[in-house]
């Protein structure tokens, strides 16, 4: 089983810093969080602490990325390149 840890900040902004693996088990309760703000808002996700993304997490942060509902901080290098080549994470 993985194990995500996501913790809320909030200054001017809201942060979830995210720590341990995100995949299809657990991306479902982030993305719960993230719809939870109120509508508008742009949400930061921090990934300083992230272990491991798969690509079905990817997929979801693309969606919430180009719908410009979430920003990535700290974002690892091979996510950047899965979220810009479409093609290597699509089903």
């Amino acid at each position: 089983m993985a194990l995500l840890k996501i913790q809320r900040t909030m200054a001017r902004t809201v942060v979830f810093t995210v720590s341990g693996r995100l995949d299809a088990e657990n991306v479902s309760e982030l993305c719960r969080l993230i719809d939870a703000e109120p509508a508008g808002a742009v949400v930061v996700l921090d990934f300083t602490d992230l272990v491991l993304a798969d690509r079905d997490a990817v997929r979801y942060l693309r969606d919430y990325e180009t719908g410009g509902r979430i920003v990535l901080r700290n974002c690892p290098a091979y996510i950047r390149v899965w979220l810009a080549q479409r093609r290597l994470i699509e089903p």
